[in-house]
């Protein structure tokens, strides 16, 4: 799915992983589930491009339905992939997200689920070496993407801030729809670490201006950072009533 000039994305509302392209090459940001290697490659090959053209691969955190295809490509393409230093230990298969007692809605679970065992999620294959990255770093990568860090989804969540596509990766940050109730726009992602961290964490995201705000889970969105952050404020509000 071609979102802009420069990014495309991989999977679907359920789960997605998002490719930005340039002239120097493409930049990974998460990599979804084991099966969506396949549509990396077929997106790649539509681009005129293959394996060898991915310059590296940015996780927004460490969660098994964000690892992928990154070991793969890692592995067998010596492409690096980058998280930061915070879920380093979770991309390889370490800590795990907490065990919060989650809303849930029975038809968009077992939908998320299906997908996610479909798609190979049941054996994603963990990372075996990684970069470690840290807040402001701005990565030698197609795009120059900056790092932003968002923790409370996890300690090492992290935004991806690429000015050239004026997009901004957010992974599970925020959400656009809910995996486990199916319901969309912009609200608090489930599965969060520290729930109430997570949304203060957004405030650092508005300063990019960004119109792009696209997430792990759900559909894009293209009416700009800061009505989706307010958005979400809104919504963790009134769960919290």
């Amino acid at each position: 799915m071609k979102i802009s000039e420069h990014v495309h994305r991989l999977g679907n509302d359920i789960v997605a992983s998002y490719l930005v392209v340039t002239p120097e090459g493409v930049t990974a940001v998460d990599a979804g589930l084991p099966g969506h290697r396949r549509e990396l490659l077929a997106e790649l090959t539509s681009l005129g491009l293959g394996p060898a053209d991915v310059a590296g691969v940015v996780l927004t955190h460490g969660d098994s339905d964000h690892v992928g295809f990154a070991e793969w490509l890692r592995r067998e393409h010596g492409v690096p992939v980058y998280v930061h230093a915070a879920d380093a230990s979770r991309a390889k298969g370490g800590d795990k997200p907490a065990g919060l007692k989650q809303q849930m809605k029975i038809g968009a679970m077992l939908q998320f689920l299906t997908y996610f065992v479909r798609k190979g999620g049941a054996r994603s294959a963990w990372l075996s070496e990684v970069v470690e990255v840290h807040d402001g770093d701005v990565l030698d990568l197609p795009g120059s993407p900056r790092v932003i860090s968002v923790p409370g989804h996890s300690e090492g969540s992290i935004a991806v801030h690429v000015p050239l596509a004026d997009a901004l990766f957010v992974g599970d940050a925020l959400t656009t729809r809910h995996v486990l109730t199916g319901a969309e726009g912009p609200q608090p992602a489930p599965f969060t670490d520290e729930p109430e961290r997570a949304v203060a964490s957004l405030r650092a995201l508005v300063d990019t201006g960004a119109t792009w705000v696209l997430p792990g889970h759900g559909a894009p969105w293209g009416g700009g950072v800061g009505a989706a952050v307010a958005a979400v404020e809104a919504a963790a509000a009134r769960r919290a009533r």
